[in-house]
């Protein structure tokens, strides 16, 4: 049976079960995908990275090379143009010389690795913060696309596209929800498969539920890039501000503002990558919903919709709003009924089957018809269930536990409805999932398994290799003991018989020669010796007047 099953390519419910594994395997939530895909990023350029913080350069050939490859390396890692464009390279070295000269690749080469890779992933801001400010003043900008007219225009494109399969999945599933309303009330049994119209049905709702999760990453998308446009805006005036008439500005005020002028461009290089693969994922899922179209085209369906009013989601739950169809809680008093007035967030509750109607899921057994909250939410056992009109909330009151055992029993003739209700943890007894658990509890989550492998850097580190080192603390104890005793010793020489009397070691030297040395003769001048003598000092006595009288008695040079 299982073969038969899974080997049916016409089966509505074998493509519903590809639909979920196909979503299931490729889509992720916003922020798993943006790291994953900044994961992969730098995987692809950890050999160019590598290769230039492992580099030994020393020759001015080699340092001009090493210097090419870190121009390489900024303009991969920015995505900024093609590293073999010619005019790419010399603007982004032209941008690079500004920040990071090529005489400084010497204090480059001294750094360690780490240190080596933050420095290269700052120069890549700055640089890609240059060259978008370069092209808004209209002086640059080569290989650089306008990602935020892009956007403008892809966003709505996608937005539309999105809409335009949403609208085409409910007229199928509004059709069919007629045609099935209209056999199972009316006992009419010619037309039609009832049972390939219900896995046709499961199949639009599922895809329908899918489309409105892309939906939403896609208004998202839109949401963030609005945000982008205007932070990138006052960051580019700003630094018009800064720049603006100025031959010379401080580092410290403009390299933080081209720092973050190049992250809120990877903001917009996200939000294209992430629209990229929300539209590959909205193209891939339209073959799963293919089988059903071609077996119930318009063609088919014509001669058995003759008379039958085709109600879609909105108008079902109009007719069904009103005072007059809502539960009275004094009928039940037993059970907890929710109103909007009388809950907050009542429209943020979390209902039971995706907000599907729980009585006609059991009752006409796997029929999928939207819910009306309004009607009234019952409150049973933490679960919150909607129904589609009065009289289904009166019936399923009545038996609640059964209608829920007959919804279980559907979804195990449809697998692909615990998916599309959520019934993962009503259904995780029955799972592989729940071996080897203790009797009686359940597993929420199943636990992933997945081959992994690790590999190391080649020389990550500086080596660092100390020959003295010892790791036994007794020999460095016995290391110092023997330090502490050789202070205190003193040294002794020790002649044997075996070395006395040995002839001796005679080293001849060339003996010191004499060297003289000749000055030039002394010479001299006399000069003559004054000599005075003065007589008549003694005087005359007291008769006579003393009268004094100088004599020369020099002598000449030359009769000396």
């Amino acid at each position: 049976l299982c073969v038969d099953r899974l080997m049916d390519n016409r089966s509505p419910s074998l493509d519903t079960v590809k639909m979920q594994v196909y979503f299931d395997m490729n889509y992720t939530t916003r922020a798993d995908f943006l790291e994953e895909h900044r994961r992969v990023l730098e995987s692809r350029l950890q050999p160019v990275i590598r290769e230039i913080t492992d580099s030994r350069a020393r020759t001015r050939e080699e340092l001009e090379s090493l210097y090419r490859k870190i121009v390489s390396a900024v303009l991969l890692r920015s995505g900024l143009g093609s590293p073999t464009d010619i005019a790419v390279v010399r603007e982004a070295t032209a941008a690079l010389q500004s920040v990071f000269p090529q005489t400084e690749l010497g204090t480059f080469m001294s750094l360690s690795k780490r240190d080596k890779e933050r420095q290269l992933l700052e120069l890549t801001m700055i640089v890609t913060g240059i060259r978008l400010f370069n092209k808004e003043c209209g002086k640059g900008g080569e290989g650089i696309d306008d990602l935020p007219a892009i956007l403008n225009e892809a966003v709505p494109a996608t937005t539309q596209n999105v809409d335009a399969e949403i609208q085409g999945s409910l007229r199928y599933a509004h059709k069919y929800t007629a045609l099935l309303e209209k056999y199972l009330t009316s006992n009419y049994t010619e037309g039609p498969s009832h049972q390939l119209l219900k896995e046709a049905m499961i199949n639009t709702r599922q895809h329908e539920a899918f489309l409105r999760v892309i939906l939403n990453d896609v208004i998202s998308c839109a949401q963030q890039v609005e945000l982008l446009e205007q932070q990138l805006a006052a960051r580019m005036e700003q630094l018009q501000g800064t720049v603006q008439s100025k031959t010379a500005v401080p580092t410290a005020q403009v390299y933080p503002q081209f720092i973050h002028l190049s992250q809120l461009w990877s903001g917009f290089q996200d939000e294209m990558v992430l629209l990229s693969v929300l539209s590959n994922i909205l193209a891939s899922l339209e073959p799963f919903t293919r089988g059903h179209r071609e077996l119930f085209n318009d063609d088919v369906l014509a001669p058995f919709l003759e008379g039958v009013e085709v109600k879609t989601d909105e108008q079902r739950i109009q007719e069904t709003s009103g005072v007059e169809n809502r539960i009275h809680p004094r009928e039940f008093r037993d059970l907890d009924w929710l109103f909007p007035e009388t809950t907050k967030n009542f429209h943020k509750l979390p209902l039971q089957y995706k907000g599907y109607c729980a009585w006609t899921l059991g009752h006409y057994d796997r029929f999928l018809v939207p819910a009306n909250p309004e009607i009234g939410v019952l409150r049973y056992k933490e679960h919150y269930y909607a129904f589609s009109s009065k009289k289904a909330a009166h019936e399923f009151a009545q038996n609640i536990e059964g209608f829920i055992a007959l919804v279980a029993e559907g979804a195990k003739k449809s697998p692909e409805l615990i998916q599309l209700l959520e019934l993962h943890t009503q259904f995780a007894t029955v799972t592989p999932y729940s071996t080897g658990k203790d009797k009686g509890r359940m597993i929420e989550k199943p636990v992933t398994k997945c081959d992994s492998g690790t590999q190391t850097d080649t020389h990550f580190m500086e080596t660092n290799i100390v020959m003295s080192y010892e790791w036994n603390e007794w020999e460095l104890r016995r290391k110092a003991i023997k330090l502490a005793n050789l202070r205190k010793r003193i040294t002794h020489s020790v002649q044997t018989n075996l070395s006395n009397m040995k002839r001796d070691n005679a080293v001849q030297v060339w003996p010191p020669k004499n060297v003289e040395t000749q000055t030039k003769t002394d010479s001299y001048s006399n000069v003559p010796k004054p000599q005075v003598f003065l007589a008549g000092l003694r005087g005359g006595g007291m008769t006579q007047p003393t009268t004094m009288t100088k004599i020369d008695l020099t002598i000449d040079v030359d009769q000396t």
